[in-house]
């Protein structure tokens, strides 16, 4: 395995994520919405008057649907609290998968698809590496980004829950073990999952925006377990959040030796 050429490669595509707008800015943009913004509007909420009634009433009826040992574990906390806990530590978490997901996906998109419009992929593909070795260059030039951002936004989403519903809560009560497996367990899983279905995308089309909208195809996953979480269906636990993790390791598993097997740049060439 020729590691110095991955590394190379790897070192010249962040370089280029850097300089191009297209995909700097949602990488900037999506991780601070959801990791940022929006957790600050839910914490001003408790501190307002203005429609706080409404707001904890609608909390009432949702936490009425929720397993009984979360509910259990609410009773202690007033309803001004049981807001702020129920949103930021529950229904907030699926939110949180978002911005490595978009990260990755952005980024596999242009991982090749991009080249194609830069006119730049034929000169890579001659490079003297193995498929393989470029294959990989490419997805930890995608993942390493999206991990990253992961991990600095669960720092960045502590500090803000903490210091936001600090007047409410009065202790440090963010991370617990399921925000902690969602970060170091799932987060990797899925920019590795969304990084997969984009580049067998990206490097069947032509352009960076074909290849971007189909990749966020995949948001849909989360989506549907935020809508689950709203529901009462399913409630993030660390027991649940494991499996989920291992199950996307899986998944990524497959994806990923599909990937690689596929792969081959004469292909690639043909279709430049």
């Amino acid at each position: 395995m020729n590691t110095r050429a991955i590394k190379a490669i790897i070192q010249r595509d962040l370089r280029i994520i850097t300089k191009t707008k297209g995909v700097l800015w949602p990488m900037i943009i999506v991780p601070l919405v959801m990791l940022v913004v929006v957790p600050t509007i839910i914490l001003v909420i408790p501190a307002v008057e203005l429609g706080i009634a409404s707001e904890l009433d609608e909390l009432g009826a949702m936490i009425g649907s929720l397993p009984e040992g979360l509910r259990q574990s609410l009773a202690s906390y007033t309803p001004e609290q049981q807001w702020i806990v129920v949103t930021v530590l529950y229904l907030l978490a699926p939110m949180y998968l978002i911005a490595p997901l978009m990260v990755a996906s952005v980024i596999a998109a242009d991982s090749f698809a991009g080249e194609k419009e830069r006119k730049t992929l034929e000169a890579l593909l001659y490079t003297p590496t193995t498929d393989l070795e470029l294959y990989l260059a490419k997805l930890l030039s995608a993942w390493l980004p999206a991990v990253a951002i992961a991990w600095i936004g669960f720092v960045i989403y502590g500090l803000v829950v903490n210091i936001g519903g600090w007047p409410v809560m009065r202790r440090v009560f963010f991370p617990n073990l399921t925000w902690v497996l969602l970060a170091v367990w799932v987060s990797p899983a899925i920019a590795a999952f969304s990084l997969g279905v984009s580049v067998l995308v990206s490097v069947r089309v032509s352009s960076f925006q074909e290849a971007y909208q189909m990749g966020a195809i995949v948001v849909v996953l989360v989506v549907a377990l935020m809508i689950g979480q709203l529901a009462g269906v399913l409630v993030f636990s660390p027991g649940l959040v494991a499996v989920m993790g291992a199950v996307l390791w899986a998944v990524d598993a497959v994806l990923l030796w599909v990937g690689g097997r596929s792969f081959q740049r004469g292909q690639v060439l043909a279709r430049i």
